[in-house]
Formats: C-alpha cells, structure tokens, sequence
C-alpha cells in the first residue's frame, strides 16, 4: 500500500489570523475558569462531588480529544475553507512530521486545545446559570483537561521531559510515548485519545470510528483519510475492510 502525504514545508505555520484567536484564548480561558470555579465553589468544598466531577471531566476530554482528532485526520484537506488552515492543517503536518510539534511555541502547541477547554468553560457557565452543578463542575474540570491535552501530545513525542512528567507518564496518567506510537503507524487510523488515552482501546475494539467512517462514507461517498494518506491508500483500506466484514460476521455467528 503506498502513502502519499503532503510536504511538511508546506504545512508548516499557522495562519496568523487564526495564531490571534489562540493569543486570545490563552489569555480569556483562565479568567472564565477561575469565574466558574468561583461560581460553584460551595460544590468544589464537597469532596466525593468533586472526585466524581474530576474523573466525569477526564474522560470526557479525553474522548472530546480522541473524536476531533479522528474528525481532522479523517475528514477535509488544509485547503478547506475556514478550517482547513486552523484546525486541518496541524494534523497533516504531525503525521508527515510528528517531530515538528516539540519545536511549536507555547501558543502553537496550546491554544487550539485552550480554545476548545474555553468552549467546555463556557458550556459550564451556562449550566451554573441553569443550577446544574455537577454538569458545570465536570465540564470545568473537562475543559482544563483539555487545555493541556495539547501539551500532554508534546511530551509524547519529546525526548526528554520533567521527572514529574515521566511519572505521570509510567503511571498512564497521561498520554505515554509507547501508548502514542500506534497511532503513528500508517494509515494512522487508531489511538485517536490524547489527554489520557484510556478510552482508546474501548473505541478501538468496539469499532466506534469505523462505524461512523461508514456511516459517513456511505452517505457522502467521501473516502475517508483520503488527504491524509493518499486516494489510493484511502481506497485500498475501504475494500479491505469491506472484505473482512463478512468474515467477521461469519466467526460471531
């Protein structure tokens, strides 16, 4: 099966209106988390609230992280209009360059997952208003676990990281280098969760993505991963699979 990917020269930067929304994000997302955390700080005093609240926002980033990194390497190409350069193009270059993203500054490695933490926040905000408390302090949690998913990715792939860091790491706390590297491995069409990565072989062995990827193909005849790998890798992976589904039945049977 033969990969085609684009040139990681040409991939690489972001496009400086969308590095000024990131800008914002990281200087907005502390601000509104601290406004909610204020908001339901009479539910952050009880512990076993905030215990269930901690571990409903952990796994609730790390599936957000998992779903929108399978939506961007699947779907779209870097010339899609309005997403393509901000959010697209990040993912073609760490699959042709999966190096690059120990080099990124602060806000390049960052603000799209501060951005999409403050969307979290912000969802929290209107269930404080709403007096959902437990939903509000989940996401609040949810959404601070996602503005460090990105930097979570970074140490994946760095040689060297903080003791603490490594620890984290040893204890599947957060995402390890060992537990990534299966998704660099073409067609790189698992291990999609990158805060944690608990929830990647429950999506894999349930074959979460790959029904949707069905459903979408079958209904748009989109060929899924086709910017990403090539059309005729893209191809090569759809009839393949088609292929097993009978046999798959069959052994279940």
């Amino acid at each position: 099966m033969r990969i085609e990917q684009r040139d990681a020269r040409e991939l690489a930067g972001t496009a400086p209106a969308f590095r000024r929304i990131e800008i914002a994000s990281v200087i907005v997302f502390p601000v509104a988390a601290l406004w909610l955390a204020a908001r339901t700080w009479t539910d952050l005093a009880r512990p076993t609230f905030v215990l269930l609240a901690i571990v409903t926002g952990f796994f609730l980033a790390d599936f957000i992280s998992g779903f929108f990194h399978w939506f961007f390497d699947t779907w779209f190409s870097p010339d899609t209009p309005f997403i393509g350069k901000a959010f697209v193009r990040t993912f073609r270059e760490h699959h042709v360059d999966p190096t690059a993203i120990t080099r990124h500054d602060f806000v390049e490695t960052n603000g799209s997952n501060i951005l999409a933490g403050g969307v979290l926040v912000g969802v929290g905000h209107f269930f404080a208003e709403a007096e959902g408390a437990f939903a509000a302090v989940a996401l609040l949690f949810a959404g601070l676990f996602m503005s460090i998913t990105s930097q979570v990715h970074k140490w994946a792939h760095a040689e060297r990281v903080p003791k603490l860091v490594a620890l984290l790491q040893r204890a599947r706390l957060i995402l390890s280098k060992a537990a990534h590297a299966v998704h660099h491995k073409a067609p790189f069409d698992r291990g999609y969760c990158i805060t944690s990565g608990w929830l990647n072989p429950t999506l894999h062995y349930t074959r979460f993505f790959r029904f949707l990827e069905w459903f979408i193909s079958a209904t748009t005849g989109i060929l899924p991963r086709k910017d990403d790998i090539g059309e005729e890798a893209a191809a090569t992976i759809v009839a393949s699979e088609r292929e097993q589904a009978p046999e798959e039945r069959s052994e279940t049977a």
